[in-house]
């Protein structure tokens, strides 16, 4: 993927009536300016970049310099994140390979391990093996398209050598970073764990039953009425494959979070599905290209197909894994119809619970992806048009505290007064940012006993 590319600009998928839904808003997304970000700049000037910091006073001009560039910057990550999903591929893929997974225990070995040595050099050699097949697996060829555009080929034996030796040196690179990351202190580091590493798509289900549980407990307290959902924009929605814990690969790369949380917000009665409006704003032009397929596809009246699997032998506290189940399988009851899943490769099918469900056209047409860097950028909405709910999770953990604060900011311009953010990372803020931290409530699920799972709502207040 070219650098030129991940430089896109605004991405806008416009209404068409012959999709037979309701014109939702034109929006534009634009840069916070220098007055915008004032609360973020005066509270937090310890932590400003050595950009910011250096050189002078801060100016407008200074930055509009900054954020033109860190604009740029955040994008290029998106090449690290691919980096990242194809060393997920190589260590978890069962379409490929009949070889041991390398989970995380096994990881940590890599390079000191005879035994994982060999799982590594022999799922290597398949996974280059297969990419160099022109197999049809739709992931598996994305990631081979992903390592030409970074100038390997597979037509040669001394290009599929090189391949292999990029392939694990990354495996390489993945475990030390694990190694750091288990050696930080946890609490300490949590929100920001993954500021230093490349922006990763992949996704699960575990923050979407998250998000669930914490819009149920908020209507349980008052703290969102029924019917008051009305416009929805989720951050980063992800694009399944090769995750981080499973990473399985026998599916289509497919998105489920937008749908996931519409499915949750009509099955509590807090919206109404013939007038929502759903927007997902994403600095991916893979994410957006794929979603603006989706909904074009649905205007043709074409449903849209997701894969739900889930790994039975992860570690959960018993009420966790019993309310997941429970979740798991009426996921997608609201807005869409059961169908039968893709097999299960043997390599997976001792540890994997799946099913499909089939979205209908008219609840995807209610989508509308937004190329939007919500770090730096917000859309320009009148009031009347601003949202009801923002939803960003697995996102803000690749920030720091300052880029946060930044985030804050311009969610809090695209709320209306009384809106509601939802993130189940705890988002640094400053003072008038807007968004309230006193009205917080935090949702707190234990998986395993070393993993608690946090949702924290943050209110416009303004």
């Amino acid at each position: 993927m070219s650098i030129k590319f991940l430089l896109c600009s605004i991405i806008l998928v416009p209404w068409s009536a012959s999709a037979g839904t309701a014109p939702q808003a034109a929006a534009k997304a634009e840069f916070l300016s220098f007055d915008q970000a004032q609360p973020a700049l005066l509270a937090t000037t310890a932590k400003l970049p050595a950009e910011l910091k250096d050189s002078g006073p801060l100016t407008r001009e200074k930055w509009a310099n900054f954020v033109h560039k860190k604009d740029a910057d955040i994008r290029a990550r998106l090449d690290r994140g691919q980096a990242d999903t194809v060393v997920n591929l190589l260590r978890f893929g069962v379409t490929f390979t009949n070889e041991y997974r390398i989970d995380d225990d096994y990881l940590v070995k890599y390079g000191q391990s005879s035994l994982v040595n060999a799982f590594a050099e022999n799922r290597t050699n398949d996974l280059v093996r297969a990419m160099a097949s022109g197999t049809t697996n739709e992931g598996i060829a994305h990631m081979r398209a992903f390592l030409e555009s970074k100038g390997y080929s597979f037509k040669t034996a001394e290009g599929r050598k090189a391949i292999k030796s990029y392939l694990l040196a990354n495996l390489a690179r993945e475990r030390d970073e694990m190694v750091r990351y288990i050696s930080r202190t946890r609490e300490d580091t949590r929100f920001q764990l993954f500021q230093d590493r490349g922006i990763s798509l992949d996704t699960n289900l575990w923050p979407d039953f998250l998000i669930e549980q914490h819009l149920a407990s908020m209507v349980e307290k008052g703290l969102l009425r029924p019917g008051s959902v009305r416009r929805v924009a989720i951050v980063g929605p992800g694009l399944d494959f090769a995750n981080k814990q499973m990473g399985n690969d026998f599916y289509p790369r497919q998105s489920t979070q937008p749908f996931a949380v519409v499915d949750s917000l009509i099955r509590l009665g807090l919206c109404d599905a013939a007038a929502l409006e759903l927007y997902t704003l994403d600095i991916s032009p893979e994410v957006n290209f794929h979603l603006a397929r989706v909904v074009s596809n649905a205007a043709a009246g074409r449903a849209y197909i997701v894969q739900l699997p889930w790994n039975t032998t992860a570690r959960m506290a018993p009420d966790y894994r019993r309310a997941f189940i429970e979740y798991w399988q009426r996921l997608g009851s609201s807005v869409g119809t059961v169908v039968p899943p893709i097999t299960v490769p043997p390599a997976a099918a001792a540890d994997t619970e799946t099913r499909a469900v089939k979205i209908r056209p008219e609840i995807v047409r209610r989508l509308t992806p937004l190329d939007t860097n919500i770090i730096l950028q917000h859309l320009a909405l009148s009031p009347p048009m601003r949202f009801d709910l923002i939803i960003g999770t697995n996102v803000f953990i690749y920030f720091s505290e300052f880029e946060q604060s930044l985030a804050r900011l311009n969610m809090a311009l695209m709320l209306k007064p009384g809106g509601v953010v939802l993130s189940n990372e705890k988002l640094q803020g400053s003072p008038g940012d807007g968004l309230s931290d006193s009205l917080q409530t935090v949702q707190v699920m234990a998986r395993d006993p070393d993993r608690i799972d946090y949702m924290f709502t943050y209110v416009h207040q303004k």
